[in-house]
């Protein structure tokens, strides 16, 4: 395995992933909005035995992205595998969010990946070989109450990559979605979420307490992150993948709903 890409490493899956793609053999570059929080990833790497090369990446920013992408390969010879992880959470229904917050919410979960996507597809198309694999969400795949902006990106971004796969393939580049459904990480904690008043007060409580008890049971960050890698190294292609059995479960109510009919009927019981 060559370079490996990874960004949204200073917590979660991606910073496990990062690390097991270095324990795999990957010359990694972690990559992160503010190095200063990277003490975790390199107390996680040093008790793995590995090293990562660290660096600062905001995905929202497109110069920042594009100097990264050239230093990398420049640095490495190329990329082998870009994993688009980076991303947050948004809770709240339409009419509580500002135009201002859904754009962010695009920003960070679409035109992140996006960009990136575009960057490093010249330099794997070139070497005739490339892996692409970006973190959506079973919420990638159902739409959930109180996730409208986030949903709405998450699909957007599904929707770009699954489009893109089929040509990207034609020069060996496989282009692939990961879904994990709850993975126990501070990813809620740092969920923009508005005041808990108003006239959807109530049935953002009935939201709020069942998502308390889906996280309860959470897979584990070091299982997704190491199903991600799994992913990334696998001999065969699939675009899309899951990171637990839960997840496969959940994102197969919409993924044969051809009428919508599964889905509504499954998520009205969160805020019943």
């Amino acid at each position: 395995m060559g370079a490996v890409l990874v960004t949204g490493t200073s917590s979660g899956m991606g910073m496990f992933a990062a690390v097991e793609f270095a324990r795999r053999g990957a010359k990694v570059v972690a990559t992160l909005r503010n190095p200063d929080k990277a003490e975790a990833l390199r107390e996680l790497a040093s008790g793995a035995g590995v090293a990562v090369d660290v660096r600062a990446l905001d995905v929202t920013d497109a110069e920042q992205s594009r100097q990264v992408v050239a230093d990398v390969v420049a640095d490495y010879g190329g990329i082998d595998v870009l994993l688009n992880n980076a991303g947050q959470g948004m809770v709240g229904t339409a009419e509580e969010l500002s135009m201002e917050q859904i754009a962010a919410q695009i920003e960070v979960n679409y035109y992140g990946p996006v960009s990136l996507t575009k960057l490093v597809l010249p330099h794997m198309r070139a070497a005739g070989r490339g892996r692409i694999l970006t973190i959506t969400s079973v919420g990638g795949a159902v739409g959930q109450p109180f996730a409208d902006a986030y949903c709405g990106a998450k699909f957007a971004v599904e929707g770009f990559m699954q489009s893109l796969a089929v040509v990207a393939e034609r020069f060996g580049v496989w282009v692939s979605v990961v879904e994990p459904a709850a993975v126990a990480s501070s990813f809620v904690e740092n969920a923009v979420r508005p005041p808990e008043r108003g006239p959807y007060a109530e049935l953002l409580g009935h939201y709020l307490s069942r998502t308390a008890g889906a996280f309860a049971a959470a897979q584990t960050a070091e299982s997704a992150g190491a199903a991600i890698v799994d992913a990334a190294t696998a001999d065969s292609y699939r675009f899309r993948w899951q990171t637990s059995q839960a997840a496969q479960q959940f994102v197969g109510v919409s993924l044969a709903d051809v009428d919508g009919a599964r889905v509504l009927g499954f998520t009205r019981g969160w805020i019943a």
